[in-house]
């Protein structure tokens, strides 16, 4: 088997921020969640909604294998409630901690 007919294993993620104060939700999807939530962390476009409302804190996450799970994922939480945010949120992370520093361990 040659090199181009092996697949690559990817990983994609899906991602639930917030600002230090718990009070705006962000939804996004990636393919590098460490590099992008320093780009969140680190904003050079201030006018972005991350940057505007101060969203810093990594709170969830899941991982897909398939880019187009990731996304239906993405829609789904975007067209849930807060509450229904909240709660995912809450049931692997209950005090809201900054889940980047876990991510840059392992």
């Amino acid at each position: 088997m040659t090199n181009h007919n092996k697949m690559k294993n990817h990983h994609y993620y899906v991602y639930i921020m917030t600002n230090q104060n718990n009070t705006v939700l962000y939804v996004g999807v990636t393919n590098d969640i460490l590099r992008r939530v320093w780009e969140h962390k680190n904003p050079v476009n201030k006018k972005s909604f991350t940057a505007r409302y101060n969203i810093d804190k990594l709170v969830y996450y899941e991982t897909f294998q398939f880019i187009q799970d990731a996304i239906e994922r993405e829609k789904q939480l975007k067209a849930g409630s807060r509450d229904k945010k909240a709660d995912l949120i809450i049931s692997i992370n209950p005090d809201c901690e900054d889940l980047y520093e876990y991510l840059m361990k392992i």
